[in-house]
């Protein structure tokens, strides 16, 4: 089976073609829609298409989408990395005075957000998946840990930051004690404006999520996570519901990448006939919205906040005419 994967090189990404040779630590063969990036652990990552180039497919299963084998995350972690000289986001981590510490120590927005994602009617559309064996994940997501780093910087020019940068920023993290490995924890990385993370930030993906084999021989989840609010073609705010606009914009990226890894951590669970992830089924879909008090459009809440973030994807049948069952679809919360 042919397929194809894209590789950081130089100031972008290509396109490469490869052979299909399953080994038990690799997934099944996807399709293009994804970035398949190889070193000598055999990471894998899954993007977030832009504005206007996502695909979202509704074939695969009764449902929409198909079970391949691979393990889910019953009850899901979250380790947030700010990697840049101050403040990634208004009132979040300083790596000078607070460079680490507990989720809850998080002032930012994108801390807020995760410390009440988990429990919301949103998140609970994850409950509708489940593993081999039937076993649901539950509607938990808990926010763990920060580090706020100011070393080793990247480049803040749109130069490219490969992949095993990244990689390598989340063994430094384990290295130097500032992160505690969990292997039900994805570890986002989150950068400034005009960090290129990854290297094909705003035309190609707007964040991805993955795994890679750290120095210990453990599997590490992870998501690149740019900074969605520089660029048109990552956020579609209307105005903006918390009067952060780039907070905002990236946790709506930040929820696509939360819920495929827990859906799909290994990249060979969840995914539908043409490799899209449950999160890319219904990405840049937003369905029903309301006018904030401050003007903003905003679809959920969470915790009591408004916020715009795309709609997931039911793992669930409704009957149709003749009791034909159809997929659920898009929707906002379960």
């Amino acid at each position: 089976m042919r397929r194809w994967f894209t590789v950081a090189a130089g100031a972008g990404l290509l396109l490469a073609g490869c052979t299909d040779s399953r080994t038990p630590t690799q997934p099944t063969a996807r399709a293009p829609s994804f970035s398949d990036i190889k070193d000598q652990h055999g990471p894998r990552t899954h993007i977030m298409k832009p504005r206007g180039q996502s695909n979202p497919h509704k074939g695969g299963g009764s449902s929409g989408i198909f079970y391949h084998g691979g393990p889910v995350i019953y009850s899901q972690n979250v380790a947030a990395i700010y990697w840049g000289a101050s403040q990634v986001y208004d009132h979040g981590p300083d790596p000078v005075t607070a460079p680490n510490g507990g989720g809850d120590a998080d002032g930012s927005l994108v801390g807020f957000f995760l410390r009440n994602l988990g429990g919301s009617s949103y998140f609970n559309i994850n409950t509708t998946y489940t593993d081999g064996a039937g076993t649901h994940i539950q509607n938990v997501v808990t926010y763990t840990q920060y580090w706020a780093s100011n070393t080793n910087l990247p480049p803040t020019d749109m130069s490219p930051v490969d992949d095993a940068t990244i990689q390598a920023k989340i063994q430094e993290g384990f290295d130097s004690g500032n992160l505690t490995y969990e292997p039900s924890t994805v570890y986002a990385v989150f950068t400034p404006s005009g960090v290129n993370l990854g290297g094909g930030f705003g035309t190609q993906y707007c964040a991805y999520h993955g795994y890679f084999t750290d120095n210990l021989g453990r599997n590490v989840k992870y998501a690149a996570m740019p900074f969605a609010g520089q660029t048109g073609s990552c956020n579609a705010l209307q105005g903006t519901p918390n009067d952060d606009f780039n907070a905002d914009a990236v946790v709506n990226v930040l929820a696509h990448e939360v819920e495929e890894t827990t859906t799909d951590e290994n990249l060979n669970a969840w995914y539908d006939l043409i490799g899209n992830e449950n999160a890319d089924k219904c990405a840049w879909q937003f369905g029903a919205t309301h006018t904030t008090s401050n003007g903003a459009q905003a679809n959920i809440q969470i915790g009591g906040k408004d916020f715009l973030v795309q709609m997931n994807w039911v793992n669930a049948t409704t009957a149709g005419r003749g009791n034909k069952q159809y997929p659920v679809g898009c929707k906002q919360g379960w």
